[in-house]
């Protein structure tokens, strides 16, 4: 099973790029839990909802790598939760951190910002660029302090899809 996450800040076209990648390539895509958890709730997110929102990613991923497909397909994981709890709150559960370098993740295409615009959906919240940078930045350095494999995914739409589908391809290769 390779295990791909698609990573970065928010409108940078994760769940349309993860749609695309498992209707071309097959494999189980799973979504951002923190989506159907808003809906649930019907209100703005608190620090202390981060840890519920956060297992129910996680009881997400583990439902779906317990199939053992031949590709997985992360819309998000712990990262965004870590990075948007200390974004939104200043703060983030200790547990967070741990459980996710104790999970083996293949890939992540870390999904820039730039050359995309913005799009309101109710429930984003970064609408200026220099926000989603800071994001991006930030994500960039967490992959990187602890040696994740990732490559970021810039352009427009179409070339999004064209490096996306290319880094899949040699990931199912290897």
């Amino acid at each position: 099973m390779k295990v791909l996450v698609l990573t970065g800040p928010e409108s940078s076209g994760k769940s349309w790029l993860a749609a695309e990648l498992q209707a071309h390539f097959g494999g189980i895509q799973v979504g951002e839990y923190v989506r159907h958890f808003i809906e649930q709730e019907r209100r703005d997110t608190c620090l202390a909802d981060i840890p519920a929102i956060a297992r129910g990613q996680l009881a997400w991923e583990d439902q779906a790598r317990s199939q053992q497909p031949a590709l997985l397909i992360l819309d998000t994981h712990l990262l965004s939760n870590l990075l948007w709890s200390q974004t939104l709150f200043g703060d983030c559960p200790a547990w967070l951190e741990p459980q996710l370098l104790s999970r083996h993740y293949d890939l992540h295409l870390l999904l820039s910002p730039e050359d995309v615009d913005w799009s309101d959906d109710g429930q984003r919240c970064q609408p200026q660029l220099a926000q989603r940078l800071a994001f991006f930045a930030a994500t960039r350095q967490w992959l990187e302090r602890h040696g994740q494999d990732y490559r970021i995914i810039r352009g427009d739409w179409q070339a999004r899809r064209q490096q996306a589908f290319a880094q899949v391809r040699q990931l199912l290769q290897d």
